[in-house]
């Protein structure tokens, strides 16, 4: 059996879109705060007394025979009080403070179109014989 093909035709199309849209949002805060106070006192007493009392004598007497007289006294006789006091203050100190804020903010949009086409096509030319047995 045969048939008789005149030609030959063959399509083929596509087409097609995508759209894709991106959104991204970021956000961030923070805050820091210290204090720092720091002192210091010093403070020193001192108290000294002091007592002294130095007595001294000597006593020399003499009688001779002939009736001479000698007679000699010699004292010495010393005291002393002081007292003394002394105060010493200091003081010192340092105070600091800190803060700090921040924000941050990203944001991210984007958009993405595409498209595509494609096609085949063929036609045909002279006619051709077909034999299916």
């Amino acid at each position: 059996m045969s048939d008789y093909d005149p030609g030959f035709e063959y399509g083929h199309a596509e087409a097609g879109a995508e759209h894709a849209e991106l959104d991204q949002l970021h956000q961030a805060e923070g805050s820091e705060a210290d204090y720092n106070s720091q002192f210091n006192v010093y403070e020193q007493d001192t108290v000294s007394a002091e007592s002294t009392d130095f007595q001294q004598g000597s006593s020399v007497e003499f009688d001779s025979p002939d009736g001479t007289h000698y007679e000699e006294q010699n004292f010495t006789n010393y005291s002393n009080d002081s007292y003394d006091s002394n105060h010493v203050f200091a003081a010192e100190g340092s105070e600091s403070s800190h803060e700090a804020q921040f924000s941050e903010l990203d944001a991210l949009r984007q958009q993405l179109d595409s498209s595509f086409q494609e096609a085949t096509h063929i036609e045909g030319g002279e006619g051709h014989a077909i034999t299916s047995n």
